[in-house]
């Protein structure tokens, strides 16, 4: 039974979270402070966590970047906080999804499970054999150690950029729609979170471009979606 962890302060989302999960056969587990998640996040074994933003204690965004000091269990934000500086806040520390509040709880479940989905297959993959790796030009990617190098320079990705990047580079030049990477890499219809994924684009350049608004890996098909050019 897959465990999770919910932080959030108003008892009634909270509960209502909890069932919800609970009937779809999660062992979860509620705090409803700040410093109690953190003490529980970093301490317990969970598959992924749930956070709210406005935490007495610590804030949901401490905590996420807290918690992925340490782990890169799937971290999830559910926030009445809807404007668009906190949801690049919140990718930007490495959370995999932000829903805002009012939200459906079936939605919570389904993506709860795409997301648990998604690290298990990466955890699988970790431990295939033999090395293999992508090369382009000067970016080098070895997919079953989730290693990335520029250069021969290290590149700390989160998983979400990890999986961006993997994905266009698995078919240089070809052109992958946003709706196709996003069902791709978070599991599910984008329907109104594609803005998600431009955030995602755009912290994945300035880590691997030279010059991030003249980009010469990651290429915007404009209409379309993205594409990884192979040779200059």
């Amino acid at each position: 039974m897959k465990k999770i962890l919910i932080v959030e302060d108003d008892q009634a989302i909270g509960e209502v979270e909890k069932d919800y999960l609970e009937l779809s056969g999660f062992d979860v587990t509620l705090e409803s402070d700040g410093l109690a998640g953190l003490q529980q996040a970093v301490s317990g074994d969970y598959d992924l966590i749930i956070l709210d933003v406005m935490l007495p204690g610590v804030d949901g965004f401490k905590l996420a970047e807290r918690i992925r000091e340490k782990h890169d269990t799937p971290i999830m934000i559910v926030s009445a906080r809807t404007g668009e500086i906190d949801k690049l806040k919140g990718l930007g520390l490495g959370i995999d999804d932000y829903i805002t509040k009012p939200f459906s709880p079936h939605e919570l479940v389904a993506r709860t499970k795409a997301h648990l989905k998604r690290y298990e297959m990466i955890k699988a993959s970790a431990g295939t054999t033999p090395k293999q790796k992508i090369e382009i030009r000067g970016l080098v990617i070895y997919p079953e150690t989730r290693e990335i190098f520029m250069n021969g320079d290290p590149i700390d990705l989160t998983v979400k950029e990890y999986e961006i990047l993997v994905l266009l580079a698995s078919a240089p030049n070809k052109v992958f729609t946003k709706d196709e990477i996003f069902t791709k890499v978070w599991g599910y219809d984008s329907d109104r979170d594609l803005p998600t994924l431009t955030v995602h684009i755009r912290k994945l350049r300035e880590k691997i471009e030279f010059n991030p608004s003249k980009p010469e890996y990651v290429q915007t098909v404009w209409g379309v979606g993205y594409k990884i050019v192979k040779s200059k």
